[in-house]
């Protein structure tokens, strides 16, 4: 049985999502604080992880970010304040994969969670049917299969979302992208109003494999339109 795993120190709120996840078949834990949900999460196999933003011991964010920098790629849903705008944006750039603001409806919560397990499916198949699949262009060297990235030799540590950007980047080379499209094609559907949640994903992964942000060799901008990668 697939497992969840909820971190939300509400436990009436936990309880309730608990349910429904039950019904979907899943086998659920609970953490009430961060600490407690990063120690679940850092070992034991989920399918899904429901992050409260606002948690005590250690907040939503960190847990997040420490998730993603020892490379549990588990999809997440964060869960925020209506009234803190800057969480999603936060949350989204420390590589959740969704999120969904209090109050809200089951209904709503399960449909993002379904649509997150359909996304995170056909990656996987993606993976499987694409083993050991290779990107090379020159001096740039991608393991899709391995998530391993090196540049003229040297490995890269890339977080989940600029892996996958930069993948999506160098499979297409001399497609222009908007940053809508970006966001539809990584994320998943369009966060409408949080383009520049892509700007500074594109700043980071350059940041990364770029010897000079001023002339970058790899990702290019089309200026007044999106990002591309460099063509053949």
């Amino acid at each position: 049985m697939d497992r969840a795993l909820i971190i939300e120190d509400d436990q009436d709120i936990s309880n309730l999502i608990s349910i429904h996840l039950t019904d979907m078949e899943f086998e659920v834990d609970k953490a009430y604080d961060g600490k407690e949900g990063l120690l679940k999460a850092l070992n034991n196999p989920y399918k899904i992880i429901i992050l409260d933003i606002r948690l005590p011991g250690m907040d939503g964010f960190e847990v997040c970010k420490k998730l993603r920098l020892e490379k549990i790629q588990t999809p997440i849903l964060i869960v925020t304040s209506k009234s803190e705008e800057i969480d999603k944006i936060i949350g989204l750039e420390f590589g959740a994969d969704d999120y969904i603001t209090k109050p809200f409806s089951i209904r709503e919560l399960m449909a993002r969670v379904k649509a997150i397990l359909r996304r995170s499916e056909i990656a996987r198949q993606a993976v499987q049917s694409d083993e050991n699949r290779e990107i090379r262009s020159d001096g740039l060297y991608i393991n899709v299969t391995l998530r391993m990235v090196e540049v003229y030799g040297k490995r890269i540590e890339l977080s989940p979302k600029e892996f996958d950007l930069l993948v999506l980047f160098a499979s297409n080379p001399g497609r222009t992208y908007t940053r809508v499209h970006l966001l539809e094609q990584v994320w998943g559907y369009q966060f409408e109003g949080y383009e520049h949640t892509v700007n500074s994903h594109i700043n980071r992964l350059r940041s990364k494999i770029e010897s000079s942000l001023n002339a970058p060799e790899f990702i290019l901008t089309t200026w007044g339109v999106g990002y591309k990668f460099r063509e053949k």
